[in-house]
């Protein structure tokens, strides 16, 4: 929303004499007072009366709008405006509010009022109104269109085959990513069961890939999700996520994840090593660092599964991990850190962790540097580690400033478990760790005790 600037609309020649109507509002829109208007022409009286003026102030909300139109208190547009005695217009509510607070001041230019009337501003008020009536219905025949062409483009589906079909999908594809109205339109004409009917074994990927990016775009319900789950529909997005296009790679990605949310998911269906294979690819891509996010969050779902983290270890996810943490942004460390920290809490994986020359390094500058989640996960993952092999573990660690950051989070104002967490791992360090270097390097032996 634009900054309300000061009389900006002194200079608009308008005629307020015939009863509150606007009579140059042509003028005012080749001046430039409405702005932005498209389409040509003005609403007609008639239709402007039938729109409410407050739910198009609503539904237009993250458009932008004149300066004029904004009351300098709550840099809202007005939608009863009134004017002062200094010329200052705005919106009525917030000025009698102003006064109420026993102002008696023009909150714009701080005059004080010789006259403390309000009176309404009917010109301002119906260029107000004019301006929101042609945007509404600008913005409505638009949406109506496209509705219209998503429900054109879902009925010839039905009919075309071949490469006919796949430029269909392409096109609802585009449609859908755009606007939410057809994303409903698609939904409430059974758009969802069409497009799902299109994945199966002897789909190509250039309808695959289509087909999968309109989905996830779209609210799927209980039994389209069920549909989906299908052990040759998921094969065939395991085969896109190895085989397609980036864009492809993520949207397969993102759907995956949709699929595995709730309870009656079979999660042997996403636990091919050909997957997790795929999704590793994902991650460490350097060349499209846009697939990392999406490929976290699918890593970090398949994981919470006990049975498929293993598997997930013995492809390599735990170094690869590692050596990324440096590297990431805090949304993707967060992910990364949880799928380390599932996978510390079995044996394969704890010592995965071990034999990685880089994870207390890493994971210990990452400790009251992020967010009070990363520092949990990464105090739990230096947990398992050193107790894997306490002696050498934790010598490790205190080399790499463990012991002054476990102290910053016990002095800080974190959590109690948070500083439970630290308080036990410090004392696991004091006992395995050579006692007069410990005291000597760090003074912590009244800390300790």
């Amino acid at each position: 929303m634009p900054m309300f600037e000061a009389n900006s609309y002194r200079n608009v020649k308008l005629d307020a004499s015939a009863c509150g109507q606007v009579l140059d509002l042509e003028t005012a829109i080749k001046d430039g007072i409405l702005g932005g208007v498209t389409g040509g022409g003005l609403v007609c009286a008639g239709v402007a009366e039938k729109l409410d003026l407050k739910r198009m102030v609503e539904e237009l909300e993250s458009i932008e709008v004149p300066s004029v139109f904004i009351c300098p208190i709550s840099l809202d547009p007005m939608q009863d405006p009134v004017t002062l005695c200094t010329g200052q217009t705005y919106e009525r509510y917030n000025i009698l509010k102003w006064f109420s607070l026993g102002h008696c001041t023009c909150p714009t230019t701080m005059q004080e009022l010789w006259d403390d009337t309000v009176t309404p501003n009917n010109t301002m008020k119906q260029l107000i109104h004019t301006w929101f009536s042609q945007k509404f219905l600008t913005t409505k025949k638009r949406s109506e269109d496209v509705q219209g062409r998503a429900i054109e483009v879902l009925d010839n589906l039905k009919k075309v085959k071949g490469q006919a079909r796949v430029q269909a999908l392409k096109e609802l594809r585009q449609v859908v990513a755009a606007h939410s109205t057809a994303r409903k339109a698609v939904l409430n004409n059974g758009g969802a069961a069409i497009v799902t009917s299109f994945l199966g074994p002897f789909t190509t990927h250039a309808v695959g890939s289509e087909a999968v990016g309109i989905l996830v775009n779209l609210e799927l319900d209980i039994a389209s999700k069920s549909n989906l789950r299908q052990p040759a529909k998921i094969s065939l997005m395991v085969d896109l996520l190895n085989e397609g296009s980036i864009e492809t790679k993520i949207n397969c990605t993102r759907l995956m994840e949709m699929l595995m949310e709730g309870n009656d998911f079979e999660h042997a269906n996403m636990s091919s090593l050909s997957l997790l294979v795929g999704l590793l690819r994902l991650v460490k891509d350097k060349k499209h660092p846009n697939g990392l996010l999406a490929g976290l969050g699918l890593l970090k779902s398949i994981c919470s599964h006990e049975s498929v983290r293993g598997s997930v270890v013995s492809i390599g996810t735990v170094p690869l991990l590692v050596e990324l943490l440096p590297s990431l942004n805090n949304e993707c460390l967060e992910l990364a850190l949880h799928v380390l920290d599932v996978l510390s809490s079995i044996p394969e994986g704890s010592l995965a962790l071990k034999v990685c020359a880089n994870t207390i390094p890493n994971v210990v500058k990452l400790l009251m540097r992020v967010s009070e989640t990363c520092t949990q996960l990464a105090l739990s993952i230096l947990w398992a580690v050193c107790m894997l092999a306490p002696e050498e573990c934790t010598a490790l660690a205190v080399k790499a400033g463990l012991a002054a950051k476990l102290l910053l989070v016990i002095q800080s104002g974190c959590n109690p478990v948070l500083k439970q967490q630290s308080i036990e791992l410090l004392k696991l360090c004091s006992l395995n760790y050579t006692s007069t270097i410990f005291s000597s390097e760090f003074k912590l032996t009244r800390t300790i005790q």
